[in-house]
């Protein structure tokens, strides 16, 4: 298998975030990649694909991915049924963190047991 292929699942997770200005390129048996993701939160999803394939530190694959907002987390749109902890336990595997996402947010809402669906709600960094 050549390692464009391996890596085939972040090549794939790329293009469903969007990814900007992507380039691969393989050199001696290694991928390179480069890229802007949308978020913090995009990049990480990218490294932890990278991660899953190629273990802690892969030896096959050099990436630079860029992010094109890092003012915040990310930004989420609500989906029918979410509410704060669950989306607090999603991006912090935290559902208390709830609080922090409920601040970062209070030009839109003004209670954190209210939300509706296709809000855009700021991510703070933790």
């Amino acid at each position: 298998m050549n390692v464009k292929a391996k890596y085939q699942p972040v090549l794939q997770l790329g293009e469903q975030l969007g990814v900007k200005d992507g380039d691969v390129s393989e050199e001696n048996g290694v991928l390179k990649i480069k890229g802007q993701a949308k978020t913090p939160y995009e990049k990480d999803l990218l490294w932890d694909k990278i991660k899953e394939i190629g273990g802690q530190k892969p030896a096959d694959i050099k990436a630079n991915i860029t992010v094109a907002d890092d003012s915040v987390y990310h930004r989420h749109v609500v989906k029918r049924g979410e509410s704060l902890s669950k989306i607090a336990k999603h991006y912090y595997g935290d559902p208390m963190k709830y609080k922090q996402i409920f601040s970062a947010n209070t030009n839109i809402l003004n209670n954190p047991d209210v939300i509706h669906p296709d809000q855009v709600l700021v991510i703070p960094k933790n």
